[in-house]
């Protein structure tokens, strides 16, 4: 006989869903049962923080929506975190908690609260599961999770709903709605073919809902095809490999790359917006340029975040839009005839460049990016370094670079790098993480331990949180609640059973890199640098 936890688990499957991550209570043993027998392997985790960024690294390796699930009460609070970054950082995520069943909640209060009045905020829905409408409820809930913009979805599982047998029945197949294949025809769409048609200096910019629409091989063969430099968002490296001349690389926080990106856009004629939405984007890129300027927004939802002027906005998918823009123009038009892209990526490498004196956060960065293999995966956490490290690591491809760029939070990168890994198993993954950031989530070792997968961690050691404490002295503030002390890392990675070593040059940092590349299990790179060496780094 089928369970309502068996119809759960089994509708997940069908949506290609492989793993589950999370730290179980009582409440949710029926659910973890039927997500093992339908073929998801749940992954044990030390905080369900962690759980939600390794499935948030799972879905960036293999398409699938994340799956995380957590107990009633604590449970289901500590994942509050992880589920506003996937609300953010648009990431389809499954988030299932145990509850109480209705009867029993309304006489017994301990570590019962009500889990979707909390989460409704940052989720795009919230379900309590019923017997007799399982199949319906996760047919909406995978849809809504996956449409538009994907995003969270949280499914609340009552003990009873979980385990009682049931005859509902449901259908063991799931198909995502299709996207978008055309924009609408109309005044817009002709405005913008005009626009494109004409201009001399086109640039694009690129984002988050273009790598989640696969639109990287259509906005490569556009840009190659019609020479038109392209800028993307921190989330959209790579979608047009960055050793490509056209590529300037990822934006959105840096002052130094903005003043040379922010300029040229405002020498355009035709700026395209390609999935580009400024969530991810700091203050600089608050109308970055005049309400007048020539700009088509090519977008999957309704854009209403007030950032920037638009001419035409064109509700599609990127690659459709594209086609009929590459209609209209010859390939062989001359752009940008004075050359000015070129120049400004030259002058980006040169602002971007290793240290002089031979050590240093862009020293490291530039060592790693070397002696990593092309197709490595690197993911960041926030901080000083993230902001650096976005600006010199270079992308062959899409979703080579993972990070919490909207909502930006700390605690990230570690457990995305594990995610990424365990569900695609063959890329190799570097994390990249400060020494305050590691510390939220060293538990987490021990997971990678009990997973034996071959993880590199570069933690970059300064005993400071560096981008708040340049903050600070930017605003003349004194130094309060910044500095901390030194923690063994080395030691602290062979007592989690990894690999761990103090790296203070380059040459020892590429020794140490090339040799865990063949490590079967974790390595941590303790870079240690001088405090404030970020001082006018990006």
């Amino acid at each position: 006989m089928t369970t309502g936890a068996d119809i759960i688990a089994g509708k997940l499957h069908a949506a290609g869903c492989r793993h589950a991550f999370g730290m179980p209570g009582g409440e949710v043993l029926a659910l973890m049962q039927a997500l093992d027998e339908a073929g998801l392997r749940f992954v044990l985790v030390k905080h369900e923080n962690a759980g939600g960024f390794m499935a948030e690294g799972g879905w960036h390796a293999d398409g699938a929506p994340g799956v995380l699930l957590a107990t009633l009460g604590p449970g289901a609070a500590n994942a509050v975190n992880v589920i506003a970054n996937a609300w953010q950082d648009r990431v389809p995520l499954v988030f299932l908690t145990g509850c109480v069943d209705q009867g029993e909640a309304e006489s017994y209060t301990h570590q019962v609260f009500d889990h979707q009045q909390l989460l409704r905020p940052i989720v795009k829905a919230s379900f309590s599961a019923r017997l007799g409408a399982l199949d319906v409820m996760m047919e909406k809930a995978l849809a809504i999770a996956l449409d538009g913009q994907p995003g969270p979805v949280h499914i609340d599982v009552p003990i009873r709903v979980a385990e009682a047998e049931t005859d509902e029945a449901w259908t063991k197949g799931f198909s995502a709605a299709p996207v978008a294949t055309a924009p609408a025809e109309g005044a817009g769409l002709d405005a913008a073919l005009e626009l494109f048609r004409k201009a001399e200096r086109p640039i694009a910019i690129a984002g988050v809902d273009a790598v989640n629409e696969n639109a990287s091989a259509a906005i490569s063969d556009f840009c190659r095809t019609f020479r038109v430099p392209l800028i993307t968002s921190y989330k959209g490296k790579g979608l047009l490999d960055e050793t490509d001349a056209l590529a300037l690389g990822g934006a959105g926080l840096s002052p130094k790359a903005d003043g040379h990106l922010l300029p040229l856009i405002n020498k355009s004629d035709c700026i395209l917006l390609l999935g580009y939405d400024p969530i991810e984007m700091r203050i600089n890129w608050r109308n970055p340029w005049d309400e007048t300027a020539p700009v088509i927004d090519v977008t999957p939802v309704l854009r209403t975040h007030g950032m920037h002027s638009v001419t035409a906005t064109l509700r599609s998918a990127v690659a459709p839009v594209l086609k009929r823009l590459g209609d209209v123009r010859d390939p062989d038009a001359q752009t940008w005839p004075e050359g000015e892209p070129a120049a400004v990526r030259k002058e980006l490498e040169a602002a971007f460049a290793p240290e002089a004196a031979g050590w240093g956060p862009g020293t490291v960065f530039h060592t790693l990016r070397e002696t990593m293999p092309a197709d490595a995966v690197a993911t960041a956490d926030s901080g000083a370094h993230r902001i650096l490290v976005s600006q010199i690591w270079r992308c062959a491809g899409p979703r080579k670079m993972l990070q919490s760029s909207a909502l930006c939070t700390m605690g990230c990168a570690l457990p995305l790098a594990m995610g990424q890994r365990i569900v695609e198993g063959r890329s190799p993954v570097i994390a990249f993480v400060g020494d305050a950031g590691l510390e939220m989530c060293l538990g987490e070792l021990s997971t990678l331990r009990d997973l034996k997968i071959p993880v590199i961690i570069c933690v970059l050691v300064d005993t400071s949180l560096s981008l708040i404490e340049l903050k600070q002295r930017g605003s003349q503030r004194p130094n309060v609640g910044v500095d901390f002390g030194e923690t063994d890392f080395p030691a602290v990675a062979r007592a989690y059973g990894g690999h761990g070593v103090w790296i203070e040059d380059g040459e020892s940092l590429r020794r140490e890199a090339e040799e865990a590349l063949q490590r079967d299990g974790f390595t941590l790179l303790a870079c240690r640098i001088e405090r404030r060496s970020y001082d006018g780094a990006f």
